[in-house]
This record gives C-alpha cells, structure tokens and sequence, in this order.
C-alpha cells in the first residue's frame, strides 16, 4: 500500500507540472496575442489565480522568453507582452478546439446565419492553411469521432431567411456607427416602409432581429426589427453617436425572448416530478430558485413577453403552475398533460 500511494503521489506531481507547464506556454502565448500586454490582474482572471500566483507565472514566462517587454502604456499597471511572431511555431490546434470550430459553423447555418458561417468556414481555412500537415493527419481521426460522439440537436421545421446583403450591410454600419434606411416591410399589411435607423447590434433566437434607435418622431426610441421583414439596407453617410448608457445585454434581458414591453414580477411553481428538470434550467438572467419542503420549486425572475413564457411553458404541460403575472396565468391556462421531459 505504501508504494501504491507513493505511485499515485509521483502520478499526480507529474499532472499537477505538466498543467504548470501548459498555464505558462498558454500566458506566453496570451501574451504575444494580446496587443497592450497583460497585467497581473488580467493573468489572475484569466487563470482565476491568487496575486503572488500571477507574479509566479509572469516571471517563469519572462525566464523562459528574453524577448517579452514591459509595454509603455502611460498608466500606472504595468503590462507585458511577447512580440509577435516569437512564438507561432508553438502555435497548434486540438482535435477539441477544431472540433468546436465545425459545430459552430453548422450551428450558425441551421439557426439561418448563412453570412457567419461562411466567415467561420474562411476562419477554418486560415487554420487548416497554418497547420502542419502530420498534425492534421493525426488530428483528423479525432475530429471525426468527436463530431460523431458530439452531436447537437436542432429544431426542426421551418427557419427565417436573411439576405447576405442585408447583413453585410448592417455588420458594415453598426461598426462605422452610421445612419441606415432599411425597407422594412410591415407583417400585418405587407406594406415595405423606409425607416431611418441607427443599428446597434442583433438578437438571434428563433426569429432575428436588427436592434436599433428609431429616429421618427413617433418613435425616438430603440426597437427591434425583424431581419426577415428587411428587404434593402441603404448606409448613409451620416453618423450617430452611440448611446454610451445603452447596453444590448441588457436590453434583452428585459424579455423572456425578444419583443419588449413593461417587465414584470414572473413567478411559476413546478411540480415535485419536474423540479429536478426545471432546475438545470437557466431561465432567465434574474432568476431564483426556492426548493420547497414537497419537493417543487418555484423559480422566481423579472421579464416581459407572456406570449413568448406562454410559448416555453406549453412544453412543461401540467407539471408547472403560474403564480404571477395573472396575464400568463390565463394565457396558460389550457395546457395539455405531456410525457415527462426526456
């Protein structure tokens, strides 16, 4: 017994320096990514480490490469960084990280963001190109089995078409900060309006949509609108300055989904049966949960859009009540008794 404990003590001094050893070439390789530098704080983040550990780490790195720098930054917090091209012969890519990289590309192509999954599919080229050839040989086995073993479920049925060029358009205006008319055509009517827009950002869900300040004197306030309802996108040439209060985090953790209104106070009881289920749900960024003594739980969180609750509700059936608000409470009130959730 003594030696087998000696074993597993040596086992696991080995994997506790091998992992050392990979958290320094990771922060070499930070390092010459990042193009201020890094501080201390920002190691300690990164590693979620203590100070004195982050002290470690930075000065094993400055041993091992006497090419790092101390940047000048005119700031109090020193920063340091590898120049670049120092390291890119150690740069390489798992079979885990290429994996990823091929269920983002099919993710964005199923949720109907064509124009994101062409970049990533360019991204994935630019990788492939800097790899060398016995490592992809010996990678590809595994990226294979992974995508195999790593399947994602999509929602079938139909999805919302959006113009690549609409998109581009956006993309271009929203970082040149620049005023847009888009055409805009009105879902109950049909009728394509032209609105003048200053876009912000997007939400991307089961319908996407263009998140932007509509100036009209009607309106002077930031909507959402549908990217499947734009059929044209003409970039100005007038710029806007962008609302420094306006965050799009929280604009849409305003809603359970996407349509904005007044939030409210949204409570549901799940029964004893589904409460472990509900539970490895992250409904809404405000939530919290209450175990009860009879096994339910309420789940409490502040959003708007019954329509939206009442359409996830629909799949719990009967094992979940709606406390509050009353509008959902009624909204909800005819739902059929499912098999329990797989």
């Amino acid at each position: 017994m003594p030696v087998l404990v000696t074993h597993l003590c040596y086992v696991r001094g080995m994997s506790l320096r091998y992992e050392k050893a990979d958290n320094l070439l990771q922060l070499a390789l930070e390092m010459q990514a990042a193009r201020f530098g890094l501080s201390l704080q920002d190691i300690q983040e990164r590693f979620s480490i203590g100070r004195r550990t982050a002290m470690r780490m930075r000065d094993a790195v400055l041993r091992n490469f006497p090419q790092a720098e101390e940047v000048e930054t005119g700031e109090k917090t020193k920063r340091w960084r590898i120049p670049s091209g120092t390291l890119d012969r150690l740069v390489s890519f798992s079979a885990e990280e290429l994996t990823d990289l091929e269920r983002a590309i099919a993710m964005m192509a199923a949720s109907g963001q064509t124009d994101a999954a062409m970049r990533l599919k360019d991204l994935r080229t630019k990788v492939k190109t800097i790899q060398p050839a016995d490592i992809a040989r010996r990678t590809a086995p595994d990226i294979d089995a992974l995508l195999e073993a790593e399947g994602f479920a999509m929602r079938p049925g139909p999805k919302p078409r959006v113009s690549g060029d609409v998109m581009e358009g956006l993309r271009d205006a929203v970082k040149a900060c620049v005023k847009v008319r888009i055409n805009y055509r009105n879902r109950r009517n049909g009728k394509v309006n032209e609105r003048l827009v200053h876009p912000y950002g997007f939400l991307f869900g089961y319908r996407n949509y263009l998140v932007a300040y509509h100036e009209h004197p009607k309106a002077n306030d930031f909507s959402l609108f549908s990217l499947s309802n734009i059929e044209g996108v003409n970039v100005s040439n007038d710029f806007f300055e962008r609302d420094s209060e306006f965050s799009l985090a929280s604009f849409a953790a305003r809603s359970f989904g996407v349509y904005q209104s007044e939030p409210e106070d949204v409570i549901w009881r799940f029964a004893p049966e589904a409460a472990s289920t509900a539970a490895e749900f992250d409904f809404h960024p405000t939530q919290q949960f209450e175990p009860q003594e009879d096994g339910s739980l309420i789940v409490r969180f502040r959003a708007a859009s019954d329509l939206e609750m009442a359409w996830h509700l629909y799949m719990w059936g009967d094992k979940v009540e709606v406390l509050a608000p009353q509008s959902l409470k009624e909204l909800a009130a005819h739902r059929p008794t499912w098999p329990a959730l797989p």
